[in-house]
């Protein structure tokens, strides 16, 4: 779906909120991951950069709030929805003065949840394409980096092609003449098959330096997929 690479952190310490929560994001098609505390979330955000944070205030442990006054005294600028029972004047204004950027009062629709995550990645200018997922491997169109296992990986521009291409495709046999036309481009006849293969392998190389994660499968008289 086309969301999927946009990554939404939820942190709610109700689990059936927080299940309910993940499931409806999730069939909209967002990459969703969710806490019931503060507890490992700076570390997952360091890591992975999400694109948007649901939280609960009225977290045990850290208040919701206060944790994301934290992140923001840290440099996190991630937009942030607060789920509360706390609705009262003094309180919303509280959250919002704590680096909030939108509110909902529990109970809540799940449609009206959707639709204002939808208009607050909107407002904070989030490109849909900006990372892509596959297994451990994470692309970032933007910036062209790769991480594998979140270590950085040095690839060639034409190595990044080749890579997105697979995973644009994921399960997929892709044949040698689509890889060469969407990597290459459309070559003379002088070019060989051979130039795809040696490509190949130097990415898994770089990729699976050990050749124990087995991201390629060759496709006899096909090509090569993903795995």
């Amino acid at each position: 779906m086309e969301n999927q690479d946009i990554e939404i952190v939820v942190i709610e310490d109700e689990e059936d909120i927080l299940e309910l929560t993940e499931y409806h994001l999730s069939k909209e098609g967002y990459s969703v991951t969710g806490f019931v505390s503060t507890h490992n979330v700076e570390q997952f955000i360091e890591e992975e950069s999400p694109d948007l944070m649901i939280v609960d205030r009225n977290l045990s442990g850290m208040e919701g709030s206060v944790f994301i006054s934290y992140l923001r005294e840290q440099g996190y600028d991630i937009p942030v929805i607060f789920l509360t029972a706390k609705d009262n004047d003094d309180e919303l204004e509280e959250g919002f003065e704590r680096g909030g950027d939108d509110y909902m009062t529990k109970p809540f629709k799940y449609k009206e949840l959707i639709l204002r995550v939808k208009a607050l990645l909107k407002r904070s200018g989030v490109k849909e394409a900006k990372k892509v997922k596959f297994r451990d491997i994470q692309l970032n169109l933007d910036t062209k980096e790769v991480k594998v296992d979140s270590n950085n990986i040095d690839l060639t521009n034409l190595e990044f092609k080749l890579l997105y291409t697979f995973i644009k495709s994921p399960n997929l046999a892709l044949e040698r003449e689509y890889l060469r036309d969407e990597v290459w481009g459309h070559v003379g006849s002088d070019f060989h098959d051979k130039t795809i293969n040696v490509a190949i392998n130097r990415l898994k190389k770089k990729i699976d330096s050990s050749g124990d994660k087995n991201y390629f499968t060759p496709v006899w008289g096909v090509g090569y997929k993903i795995n």
